[in-house]
């Protein structure tokens, strides 16, 4: 097995930075403990807890959410944009840096201010983490979290090709446990895991069509393998919670329709900052038909799933003799010119495309997002979406965006996930990681 280490977006894990620095003092006992109180207890009992997947407006969910996005806040830049009564907010403030997940930075007050000083407001680096495991059909990830929702550490695992749920469960905790260790030194608030397929509240995997599984204790046994709170959420409805929790516009307002495209396709919907999560699962596209495909889908399936996914847009490509191996490999060839590898992306962009349009004139959202590797990988499949998005949809003016997540889009989901509790109730996760 390869475990395959994937740049972080920030520096090095805790256990290489000193703990008695000067942004570590004055934290609660929680954040003030040694490693060996903050291990994961492997072995414990397991604790599995529903994902809310939605912008919480609780108080002191609502003032870290405004510190997060706003890197560096003032206590009255927080009362304007929560519309919280001061007395509420240094409340929360006070509880928030209690719980070592926010810190004050005097050296970034104002100079020359007259009276007590007004000292910034910033997401604490050296605050507690989350660990995401994302289970894909191909390869997994497990991923480490700030709560700032930055990915600081990750590795990939290649997901085992028998797909039996023991052999990659006990693939996947073997790999978190050893990934675990490097974060010595750092509170650990929970696991949250991405996947495909249907799962219920329970976090149990009730249908994965793709893995075959079927009725998979899949949080109880990860729990109890890690030592962790665990959260199990639908892969794709976790990347609609991502762009709610980490886009840079925070479209909590209206409808947005989230579109996924890899080595599956489906989508979901968010309803006013809170992620639609229907009791029977997931909504399922994969099966929807296709229409006037020549080079995709060379075993006339008509299912849109058969036509689209990676896999099956390499063995389009290797029908027509083209000598590739990933979708990397086909993607080279239309880059150098060859006329059946560009044939072959432009009528993916269009099937996808026309699902898009079809699936977003259904649910008429305010917007589109487009995300996942099948539009952000290659680029020149865009102008092929947009093409068949307009001619198809009975809305073509409807706001459509390609996700800023590109290539780690499966990460975060996962970190969505894994930070689900802590951005649903802030205190309540930490309180949780004590018990």
């Amino acid at each position: 097995m390869t475990v395959v280490d994937l740049p972080a977006t920030t520096a090095t894990p805790a256990r290489t930075q000193s703990r008695t620095s000067a942004s570590t003092r004055g934290r609660n006992p929680l954040s003030r403990s040694t490693s060996t109180e903050r291990a994961p207890r492997v072995g414990a009992p397991a604790r599995v807890f529903p994902p809310q997947l939605r912008v919480s407006e609780k108080p002191a969910a609502a003032v870290l959410r405004v510190i997060r996005r706003g890197g560096l806040v003032l206590r009255d830049e927080i009362v304007r944009e929560t519309q919280l009564s001061a007395a509420t907010v240094n409340r929360q403030v006070t509880a928030l840096i209690d719980a070592g997940l926010v810190r004050e930075r005097a050296d970034r007050a104002a100079s020359g201010v007259v009276g007590r000083p007004r000292l910034p407001l910033e997401i604490d680096p050296n605050g507690p983490v989350a660990l995401g495991i994302h289970i894909g059909f191909r390869v997994s990830t497990v991923t480490m979290h700030d709560v700032a929702g930055k990915v600081v550490g990750a590795i990939q695992i290649p997901t085992p090709e028998s797909g039996e749920p023991g052999e990659v469960l006990s693939v996947i905790a073997t790999s978190a446990r050893r990934f675990l260790a490097r974060w010595d030194g750092r509170t650990v608030l929970g696991a949250g895991v991405a996947i495909g397929g249907r799962v219920d509240d329970r976090g149990i995997v009730a249908d994965h069509p793709r893995l075959g599984w079927k009725n998979v204790a899949l949080g109880e046994r990860l729990s109890g393998a890690i030592g962790l709170p665990v959260t199990v959420a639908p892969h794709v409805e976790a990347m609609a919670a991502a762009e709610l929790h980490l886009s840079e516009e925070f479209e909590s307002q209206g409808s947005t329709l989230y579109f996924y495209g890899r080595e599956t396709v489906g989508v979901a919907l968010a309803l006013h900052g809170a992620v639609h999560s229907p009791k029977s699962g997931p909504h399922t596209i994969g099966h929807l038909p296709t229409r006037n495909v020549e080079l995709l889908d060379p075993k006339r399936t008509g299912r849109l799933e058969d036509a689209v996914t990676d896999t099956a847009v390499v063995d389009a490509a290797r029908a027509q003799k083209l000598s590739v191996r990933t979708i990397a490999d086909l993607h080279k060839l239309a880059d150098t010119g060859d006329e059946t590898a560009r044939a072959i992306v432009a009528e993916r962009g269009r099937v996808l495309g026309e699902a898009a349009a079809l699936v977003a004139d259904i649910f008429n959202p305010d917007r589109l997002i487009l995300g996942g590797q099948a539009f952000t990988d290659h680029t020149a499949i865009l102008p092929h979406v947009s093409a068949a998005l307009k001619a198809t949809s009975a809305e073509p003016g409807r706001a459509v965006r390609v996700s800023g997540a590109g290539s780690r889009v499966q990460q975060q989901a996962a970190g969505a996930s894994a930070l689900d509790g802590v951005y649903t109730d802030p205190l309540g996760a930490v309180a949780r990681a004590q018990a």
